[in-house]
């Protein structure tokens, strides 16, 4: 089984991305070359990130996703193409992909495909937020020369805005742990398993997959971190800020689909939120089965516990840059 050698990240620098290079760095040994594919304009606005990567010994290459002549100059002896696009970008990918089966040196492409599984039942065809992934995996599958993986990893065990260890502030009907009010919101009944990855983690899972590739090429690999209760993440947060009840409600299901319908009916941004929330509270994730053993990863996720703690202190944190930019 061919191993990779060189790696080309898209997305590097962003929300998941960043996490993805932690961890490529961390293990850079054990690669020939560390790429990044960035635009001129993030050279420019993030460029302390940049100059980072770049003493780190990451070659990064400007260019522009919509320009094709760009991305096949960037695929140049690379073997391995990961993505880490934005949701808004997971449709651009397709062309990502059409390139890459053409290119002569590449061989693997990991698709932006970090979150819910949207194969894991016949209803998933069906879901808004699931359809240009579906038809990203269309097309991968349709190739005649690329391998791909797809690192499935259900919902973002983090405390970073909208995702769900967070305050969810202007959304807490869709869920909500508000580590400075002690507040929480709690979905269904608040029993029903739902299986997390932080993102430190997927940045991990993703390098050990690379490093893998008997057990993840042409995969579909199921990972998480830990899998959990509504009622389980509210007591570690309870302990973990002074041991006291929290003030706790629910949002039902039948309340969320109700507020999904409005959203997407007003095109209001949230909608996906909504559907993506609905669906986790419904038991539509990946704690049936997960594939960390595959990649030797069973014993180097993050807990529940090391998850509300990093939650707590970035919520500690949002509150103090809101209250910076107010002064």
């Amino acid at each position: 089984m061919a191993q990779c050698k060189s790696v080309l990240v898209f997305g590097a620098t962003g929300l998941v991305g960043t996490h993805i290079m932690r961890h490529l760095l961390a293990k850079k040994a054990r690669f020939d070359r560390i790429a990044v594919f960035t635009s001129r304009n993030t050279v420019e606005t993030k460029s302390e990130v940049v100059a980072q990567l770049k003493a780190e010994g990451v070659e990064v290459i400007c260019g522009e996703l919509t320009n094709a002549d760009d991305v096949k100059h960037a695929y140049e002896g690379i073997d391995t193409v990961v993505s880490a696009v934005g949701r808004n970008m997971i449709e651009r990918q397709i062309e990502l992909i059409r390139l890459a089966d053409e290119a002569t040196s590449v061989s693997w492409f990991f698709p932006s495909e970090y979150g819910t599984d949207i194969e894991f039942s016949s209803k998933s065809a069906h879901e808004v937020p699931h359809q240009k992934k579906l038809k990203v995996r269309a097309a991968i599958r349709g190739c005649q020369n690329l391998d791909y993986s797809f690192l499935v990893t259900g919902p973002y065990g983090d405390g970073d805005p909208g995702l769900y260890f967070s305050s969810n502030t202007g959304a807490e009907e869709a869920g909500s742990f508000d580590a400075t009010a002690r507040e929480a919101v709690l979905l269904g009944d608040g029993n029903v398993p739902i299986s997390f990855t932080t993102m430190n983690d997927v940045g991990k899972f993703l390098v050990l997959a690379l490093l893998h590739p008997a057990a993840s090429r042409n995969k579909v690999l199921k990972v998480n971190s830990f899998t959990t209760t509504d009622h389980e993440i509210l007591a570690e947060f309870e302990a973990q800020t002074g041991g006291t009840s929290w003030r706790t409600r629910y949002t039902s299901i039948d309340k969320l689909k109700d507020l999904e319908a409005a959203a997407w009916t007003a095109s209001n941004p949230l909608a996906t939120l909504f559907t993506l929330r609905r669906i986790w509270a419904e038991g539509g994730t990946l704690y049936r089965q997960r594939d960390n053993h595959n990649i030797d990863a069973e014993h180097v996720v993050d807990t529940l516990a090391d998850a509300v703690a990093a939650a707590i202190l970035v919520q500690a944190q949002g509150e103090k840059e809101v209250k910076r930019k107010l002064t």
